[in-house]
This record gives C-alpha cells, sequence and structure tokens, in this order.
C-alpha cells in the first residue's frame, strides 16, 4: 500500500507545485510526518505497501480536536463490514472445529491405555469395533438419552448443510437456527422415535401376530401414512414455538409443508425403511435412521425455514 499513498498522495503534490495559482497552504504536521514515515518505508523497502487508512488520512480534512467525523466514508463501510464477516467466520469456525475436536477425541481415545504393544494396522482395526461397542453399552443404559443425543447432532449437522446448501458462507450460519434443530432433534425426534419404533414392533409382533418374511411391508406403510406426518408437522411445530410465532402463522406453516414433505419422504424413506424394518434391531434402528437423517433433515430444514420466511414475506405485505 506503500505505492499506493505515494500514487495518490504525490501526483496531488505535483499538481500543486506546478500549477501557477498561489501556492498551497503548508501542509500539516501530522501529514508531514505520515508522508516522512511512508517514504523511508518505501525506500527502505519494509513493506510492498501502506494501508487504506494512511490514504484516508491524508485525503481527509483537518478536523478541530474532538470533532466526530460524521460518517464513515465507502472505504471505511466496507472494511467495517468485513470485519463483522469475519468476527462471525472466527466464532462459527472456532465451534465447528471445537465439536469436531471433541468428537475426534471421544472416538480416537476409546483405547487409551490398553493399546501398548500394538501395531498401526491392530489400533485401526480396532478403534471402530471398540467405539460400537462403547456406544452399545452406552445404549443399553441410557437408551433415550443416547438416542436424543444421537439425533441432535444429526440434526444440527443436518441444518448446517442446509443452510450451505442455501449458498449461506460460514460467517452467516445463523447459530440461533441451528441451536433450534439441535433442540428439535433432542427433544423431539429421539425421543419419539424411541417410543414409535418399540410401540410398532410391539403392535406388529403381539398385537397382529405378524412374522413371515414380508412383514416389514406393512411397517413400511404405517410409518410412512402415520409416523412420518406426525413428526414432520411436530417439527414444525417445535420450531414455530421456539421462534415465537403466532399459532395461525404455525398452523399456516404446517398445512403449507405438509404435502410437499411427505411428497419428499416417498422419494426416500420408503427404501430406506425396508432396512430399518427387515433387517435391522429395534434398538439400532433410530442409528441407522439418523445416519441416513442427515441427508433428509437437508430436505426438511430447507422446507420449513422456506416456509417460515414464506409467511413473514405475506405478513409484511398484509
Amino acid at each position: 500500500m506503500m505505492g499506493f499513498l505515494l500514487a495518490v498522495a504525490m501526483p496531488r503534490l505535483a499538481r500543486g507545485f506546478s500549477s501557477p495559482s498561489p501556492p498551497p497552504p503548508p501542509i500539516p504536521m501530522r501529514h508531514q510526518s505520515l508522508i516522512f514515515r511512508a517514504a523511508t518505508l518505501e525506500s527502505a523497502s519494509e513493506v510492498p505497501s501502506c494501508s487504506e487508512s494512511v490514504v484516508s488520512d491524508l485525503m481527509a480534512p483537518d478536523l478541530p480536536t474532538g470533532a466526530p467525523r460524521s460518517a464513515l466514508s465507502p472505504t471505511e463501510s466496507i472494511q467495517t463490514r468485513s470485519l463483522d464477516i469475519d468476527k462471525d467466520a472466527i466464532i462459527n469456525a472456532s465451534i465447528l472445529i471445537f465439536a469436531i475436536a471433541v468428537a475426534l477425541e471421544r472416538i480416537l481415545s476409546v483405547d487409551v491405555g490398553i493399546t501398548r504393544g500394538w501395531t498401526p494396522t491392530e489400533i485401526a482395526e480396532r478403534i471402530p469395533l471398540d467405539n460400537w461397542r462403547s456406544y452399545t453399552n452406552i445404549l443399553n443404559m441410557a437408551p433415550l438419552k443416547t438416542k436424543a443425543l444421537t439425533s441432535a447432532t444429526v440434526y444440527t449437522i443436518g441444518d448446517i448443510i442446509a443452510q450451505q446448501q442455501q449458498g449461506t458462507g460460514i460467517g452467516k450460519l445463523d447459530r440461533w437456527r441451528i441451536g433450534r434443530s439441535f433442540a428439535a432433534g433432542y427433544i423431539g425426534h429421539g425421543p419419539m422415535s424411541h417410543v414409535w419404533y418399540h410401540v410398532s414392533e410391539d403392535f406388529f409382533d403381539n398385537v397382529l401376530n405378524l412374522h413371515a418374511w414380508w412383514d416389514f411391508i406393512p411397517k413400511v406403510v404405517v410409518d410412512q401414512t402415520v409416523f412420518g406426518p406426525i413428526w414432520n408437522n411436530s417439527y414444525i411445530l417445535l420450531l414455530g414455538i421456539m421462534q415465537l410465532q403466532r399459532p395461525q402463522q404455525i398452523w399456516e406453516d404446517m398445512k403449507r409443508t405438509t404435502i410437499p414433505l411427505i411428497l419428499s419422504g416417498l422419494k426416500l424413506w420408503p427404501f430406506v425403511h425396508c432396512i430399518t424394518y427387515g433387517l435391522i434391531p429395534v434398538e439400532n434402528r433410530l442409528l441407522w435412521v439418523d445416519a441416513v437423517e442427515i441427508v433428509w433433515v437437508t430436505i426438511l430444514a430447507s422446507q420449513a425455514n422456506s416456509a417460515t420466511e414464506t409467511s413473514e414475506e405475506d405478513g409484511a405485505n398484509i
């Protein structure tokens, strides 16, 4: 920026010296020191350029001591907005890096203290198996809490992906929206799915006594026609409550998104649930579904927030 300073300041001085008009007023002392410092640094090649703030300082008129500037210059305004974006980007990136670091630490340290004498190959082979064993033990001891945390994590990841798909950079990620998705997964999807899978299995096995190889087909049909719409609308309801929306607006969002979400779900869940109800044990069904739901939650979060934005625009037009 030193070159930029001289390119801007020196032509102004040159025009003043070559003009036949009366000599320009003397350069204020603070300007002389800045010009001398810039020229010294440029000649010594200490830095390639000077900052734009030095240029704006040179070109700005003298103000009385203590007099405030009336407004930011365009350059200063752009710099301020850039600083705000960078600050949010640093905060969001720090949160993501911290969460990933904690997860990796828990995964990689599952065998800490017992790996003495193991080869790298043995460690790589044991880490997935021992993490699965650890998860299973925790699931058996606290099934509801474990499933709630699993769904909360998945919904958080899904909402971040949904915002990224909508063109939101890391500095613009809506942390409150991500928090709402976490809460919806923790207090909604995890507990509701835990109850649903057990009720569904008990109903078909003990009430209807269906034990044929094809019994997964009616389970998939009931899941898509009963539990799917119930959960989709529960998700919209939870988001609306956390956003302090009016009941009428929440109801309108439900009506607007119910059919699109059912149609979107038919593109994915019938095929997934053939595996869910045909091969996966009851206690592990939520984990399997949550693994697939990263894709589905992306669709769900996009639909829900699109409905909210449409409602806000309609309200603004009334």
